[in-house]
């Protein structure tokens, strides 16, 4: 089963996890002092908040999976529909590990397809979907 993600860069930490608490009536999975992160059931989205990633507002939408395989599938059917594609095996980001698909709809959209294999103690410093540089880490 795969989880609608949205990533959104926000300018204040503690004012945005006091709205998106009260917005969906639980506090945070992960709470950092740069991040937080909401794993839902109802509605089944993985939405996170961060300091770090540029201007405030919508950084990035995806869909995360619960097997390697379905990401494979997934990843695969959006490449045929993107324009560009980046592929990262073993990315650190967001204070997890995993492997990704980025890819951009015909407006230029980031999109993200992962698979989360582990937690880490810091951000990350994957590859930024645009540049595939570093992204800035928070």
């Amino acid at each position: 089963m795969k989880r609608v993600h949205i990533a959104l860069t926000v300018t204040d930490i503690e004012r945005s996890v006091g709205f998106y608490t009260t917005l969906f009536g639980t506090g945070p999975t992960v709470l950092k002092a740069d991040y937080a992160k909401w794993m839902l059931d109802d509605p089944r989205v993985n939405l996170s908040i961060s300091t770090g990633c540029g201007n405030p507002g919508v950084d990035h939408l995806g869909i995360q999976t619960e097997t390697a395989d379905e990401l494979g599938t997934l990843a695969g059917r959006l490449k045929a529909a993107g324009e560009r594609h980046v592929d990262q095996a073993d990315a650190h980001c967001c204070y997890a590990r995993g492997d990704k698909t980025w890819v951009f709809d015909p407006e230029g959209v980031a999109w993200e397809t992962f698979h989360t294999t582990g937690a880490i103690t810091r951000y990350g410093e994957d590859l930024g979907p645009e540049t595939g540089a570093p992204a800035a880490t928070a």
